[in-house]
């Protein structure tokens, strides 16, 4: 056998040997650890449900889950990281309801925000509390809101920044009572609430983990969303009770990953969040934040954001708000 010959069948037993055959498998899901890219700055309802669950998750699959933050630009700039990342469920994306909103954000997405993501599950579904200092000389939603409505743009608030759930549940407020607010957009809804402990803005509507957190006695909350009282909060009442029953936001964060994943990768991390959000202690820590605890299939989630959608494009519309 000459050598051009013998060089020939090394390098095709050496393709061969590199193929996985009938007697050849994969490392078994996960083998490595996972990345969870958070589009949002640390200390905020999303951050906060996502850092507990992906520690649930690190201990059921055996790896690490390791959170990292990405804001900036309504959670785009995370999200596109996660767009980018190899379709092979080791990069997560933590995102929350206004997912849905990014097209009506940003004018040039850096990636295709209908096709690019397969949703996971639902994390937590969170309400959302109106709350101002405890030195405001408001005392009630509806004192609020007449104060506003005789000076419009004069009232501020804070948000987790442009895009933001916070400054969306605003937006929803301002359309439900007929009156508009000047907004400070801050790089999440932790500095939003910090903001607002410092008296530099006079009201956030935020998720009550991230608003009566270890500030809770500097603020005075003035109405939450939901259709009762939350237990941890009995003393605040509903906007309904507050007089503002039109308004019925409730956020929610969850899981993704990109487009094209393996569908049986899919099924384990839905399979393991969903029994991570069932366990007793973490039911008891979302309670804690004032959430409850999600678990829904990526059928069932894939068609909440579509509703989702078509409620906050109103929201859009009616504040005017335009792509950046």
């Amino acid at each position: 056998m000459n050598a051009s010959r013998r060089a020939l069948l090394a390098t095709g037993a050496a393709v061969v040997s590199a193929m996985p055959g009938p007697g050849r498998s994969q490392p078994a899901y996960p083998s490595r650890a996972i990345r969870l890219v958070v589009a949002w700055a640390p200390t905020g309802a999303i951050d906060t449900v996502a850092r507990r669950l992906a520690q649930k998750l690190s201990e059921a699959m055996g790896q690490s889950v390791i959170v990292e933050n990405r804001s900036g630009a309504g959670g785009s700039i995370g999200a596109a990281e996660v767009a980018r990342s190899p379709a092979d469920g080791y990069t997560l994306l933590a995102l929350d309801s206004t997912y849905g909103l990014m097209p009506f954000l940003v004018s040039r997405l850096p990636f295709n925000h209908a096709e690019a993501f397969q949703l996971v599950t639902i994390s937590a579904f969170t309400p959302v509390i109106a709350a101002v200092h405890r030195d405001s000389p408001y005392t009630t939603l509806a004192e609020f809101t007449e104060a506003a409505r005789r000076q419009p743009d004069r009232l501020t608030y804070g948000s987790g920044g442009i895009g933001s759930s916070v400054h969306f549940a605003t937006a929803a407020y301002e359309l439900a009572a007929g009156v508009r607010l000047l907004h400070v957009p801050y790089r999440g809804g932790g500095e939003a609430v910090t903001a607002l402990l410092a008296k530099q803005v006079d009201v956030v509507f935020a998720s009550p983990g991230a608003a009566m957190g270890s500030g809770a006695t500097l603020l005075r909350p003035l109405a939450i969303s939901g259709r009762g009282r939350l237990a941890s909060l009995p003393d605040v009442p509903t906007f309904a009770e507050a007089g503002m029953p039109g308004y019925d936001v409730m956020h929610w964060s969850g899981l993704a990953v990109p487009r094209g994943t393996p569908a049986p990768v899919v099924e384990r991390l839905y399979a393991e969040a969903a029994k991570a959000l069932a366990a007793s202690d973490m039911v008891e820590f979302l309670a804690s934040i004032a959430c409850l605890p999600g678990g829904t299939t990526p059928a069932e989630t894939e068609r909440l954001l579509a509703e989702e959608t078509v409620k906050w494009r109103q929201v859009v519309e009616a504040a005017g708000i335009r792509p950046q």
